[in-house]
């Protein structure tokens, strides 16, 4: 099957391509970002996934499945710029696989749609609808763009659409949302609160992802990985050093002396737990991690010291 990626080049992209590869595939990618070793037959076209050139690779190139995770953080791109990315990238993408007869389209999300709050439930399941946007009003423009690829399923009704809602990814990669959180020797919670964590090894979320490809499957499915830990116990498996802080000082103190700096509305996600239901997909596809939550922390401490 011919798999075009858009976010190649990123670290989970390196390590997809390598999953489908192994599997048989014919890999081609779309990146603004060049990977100077890609592996040999691998194509990839330094293009912005919304722009001309890149619906050009659709209508030469035909695709038989396009997995889509050319999507940024409040890490990485300011609000406005965020927006043109996730919501006007993921319109586009979705738009040029019903014009040029892409079968199958998979949009990775982030288990961080349901939002989190004191009074949501422990496990998320997928008919849950988003309080993100309440909760946390920096991933407004990610929940947008997972309402989007979930309206493919009736407006492009010829495509095969997959909404992924996976969990943290985590491991000897050492990028992504959790990684950039837990980056420095120490890590700011608030004072009074140590809520369960969910984190997959970024390993297992490449091959979570091919097993959806595989399985032709249809629909949104949440991806879990291991049991969730107390972020405490994070922090220190990762060797890390917890500093807790009084809710009044957490927000003032990030982004001086050392911490990380993260948006207000991260308060709720440092307060209360994000952990999803993943029955649906590991029966829909039989995935089980491969990395337990011990293997996962020591792969990102290991990655990161």
């Amino acid at each position: 099957m011919k798999v075009l990626i858009t976010g190649i080049a990123s670290a989970l992209g390196r390590l997809l391509t390598a999953e489908l590869l192994s599997e048989g595939h014919e890999v081609l990618g779309i990146d603004r970002r060049f990977w100077a070793d890609a592996p040999e037959g691998v194509k990839i076209f330094h293009v912005d996934v919304r722009k001309r050139p890149a619906e050009e690779v659709f209508r030469t190139e035909r695709p038989d499945a396009v997995i889509h995770m050319a999507t940024v953080t409040h890490f990485s791109a300011r609000p406005q710029e965020r927006y043109r990315i996730n919501l006007g990238g993921t319109r586009v993408v979705f738009e040029h696989c019903d014009t040029y007869g892409v079968k199958q389209a998979i949009f990775v999300g982030r288990h961080t749609f349901y939002g989190a709050d004191a009074e949501s439930p422990l496990y998320h399941t997928e008919e849950e609808p988003p309080m993100a946007v309440s909760t946390f009003p920096e991933l407004a423009d990610l929940v947008a763009a997972d309402l989007f690829a979930g309206s493919a399923l009736w407006r492009f009704p010829k495509i095969d659409t997959v909404v992924l809602r996976i969990c943290y990814a985590l491991g000897d990669a050492g990028q992504g949302t959790l990684a950039s959180y837990l980056r420095g020797p120490r890590v700011p919670t608030v004072l009074g609160f140590d809520p369960l964590y969910q984190f997959i090894h970024d390993r297992d979320m490449a091959r979570a992802i091919a097993l959806a490809l595989n399985a032709r499957l249809r629909g949104i499915f949440n991806v879990a990985g291991p049991p969730p830990v107390p972020l405490s116990l994070l922090i220190k498996a990762t060797g890390r050093k917890q500093l807790a802080l009084p809710e009044p000082l957490f927000t003032s103190a990030l982004g001086r002396f050392g911490l990380p700096k993260l948006p207000p509305g991260s308060l709720n996600h440092v307060k209360y737990p994000v952990v999803v239901d993943g029955a649906r997909f590991a029966e829909a596809t039989g995935f089980e991690p491969r990395y337990d939550e011990v293997q996962t922390m020591d792969s990102f401490m290991w990655a990161t010291f």
